[in-house]
């Protein structure tokens, strides 16, 4: 049994926190001893109970500009640990970070003398920083642990290319406990909780952000309500460290042009509670998700296990794991592209093979899985700490 630090930058329920969460609680079922650490901008508590240790790492206000904000949250970090190991707590085995926040405090606290030999970083994608200084903590972040983990085979060949890393790559799940197919009579209930009474219901996740392309799905979706006046749109959750503010007053501008009324066809519900989730999942009629730029997608994985046809886009990480005969794989940089396909998933025989056909992928990604790969991770290098390179 090791005794394992994951690593992650909020209490909301992003990717990667998710990814951790769930990852947690299945290297806790194989008998791993794991506390999750997870940064807290004031909610006090992460968003769901979980079958592990949890400690939140106090935040201090938010500073003004996103430079200052990152170097603050990789502080806090650092002053948590440093009053842990300052009252005598023994060290965590590993040392996993989900995000690059936490990497950057874990190599911080381990040139300071901290007694933090083993550190891991999962990459779940890169990004393209224009700021020099969110560049360089990225590039740290990748840099300097003694193993870089990776969830697709996509980011995987750029930290190859990149960086010259042999990234291993770990297996994303679905908590097929969690979201299925399953009706169990809280539909309607949360239907009429929010609003959704229209046809047909088109869902996503994420939030307004560029990478998540909401503008032209809201372009797209301007489209579909010429033929289907009563659709409506929601866009759930939300919660990120960057505001995006330029465009999410772009998005409501266009909001506005198209007069598309909020609140009728367009929902924006914002952060849904956990245990709604899964229930939003089967009140929609189709899931659409023109992301541009993903680690993985978890959010097409949830709504596959939910019995939701798919829209997303024909690229990776996507085509790692769906065909066309699974999802709908589009070009999701025209709003023309979008709005065809939302017209496609409502024709019953096309659902019906989507729905069925990508039934076939989920025994190939489960946490179990998951959990395994990165216990062969762990034990390797505690065995043998040398960085794997090219």
């Amino acid at each position: 049994m090791m005794r394992i630090a994951l690593l992650t930058y909020s209490t909301k329920p992003r990717g990667s926190v998710i990814h951790t969460v769930e990852l947690a609680e299945a290297l806790t079922a194989l008998g791993q001893d794991v506390c999750i650490f997870a940064l807290d901008k004031g909610d006090g508590e992460l968003y769901r109970a979980i079958a592990c240790d949890c400690q939140l790492v106090p935040s201090q206000p938010a500073p003004p500009t996103i430079d200052r904000l990152i170097q603050q949250r990789i502080q806090d970090y650092v002053d948590f640990f440093q009053a842990c190991f300052d009252r005598g707590e023994a060290p965590y085995d590993i040392y996993h970070a989900q995000d690059c926040i936490s990497a950057n405090a874990l190599i911080m606290l381990r040139s300071q003398g901290y007694p933090i030999s083993h550190i891991l970083r999962t990459v779940h994608h890169i990004e393209d920083y224009t700021s020099p200084y969110l560049q360089h903590c990225q590039e740290t972040s990748i840099q300097l642990p003694d193993r870089c983990l990776c969830v697709s085979r996509h980011w995987q060949q750029q930290l190859e290319a990149r960086y010259g890393l042999d990234a291993p790559l770990m297996v994303n799940g679905v908590n097929t406990r969690r979201f299925n197919c399953t009706v169990n009579g809280t539909e309607s209930g949360l239907k009429e909780r929010m609003g959704l009474s229209g046809y047909p219901i088109f869902l996503t996740v994420g939030g307004v952000e560029p990478r998540k392309n909401s503008i032209r799905l809201l372009q797209a979706f301007a489209h579909v309500l010429m033929d289907y006046p009563h659709s409506q749109l929601v866009i759930a959750g939300g919660m990120t460290l960057f505001d995006y503010a330029d465009y999410r007053d772009a998005f409501f501008a266009e909001v506005e042009r198209l007069g598309i009324p909020i609140g009728r066809s367009l929902l924006l519900p914002g952060l849904i509670p956990d245990c709604d989730m899964p229930v939003l999942y089967r009140c929609a009629d189709t899931f659409v998700f023109p992301s541009v730029k993903e680690g993985w997608g978890l959010v097409v994985m949830e709504a596959i296990a939910s019995g939701v046809p798919v829209i997303t886009a024909n690229r990776p990480p996507f085509t790692e794991f769906l065909s066309s005969d699974q999802a709908l794989l589009i070009d999701v940089e025209t709003p023309e592209a979008i709005a065809s396909a939302m017209h496609q998933s409502l024709d019953p025989a096309l659902r019906q093979s989507l729905i069925s056909n990508s039934q076939a992928i989920l025994p190939h990604y489960t946490w179990e899985r998951s959990a395994q790969l990165h216990i062969q991770q762990y034990t390797s290098l505690l065995s043998n700490p040398q960085r794997i390179t090219l």
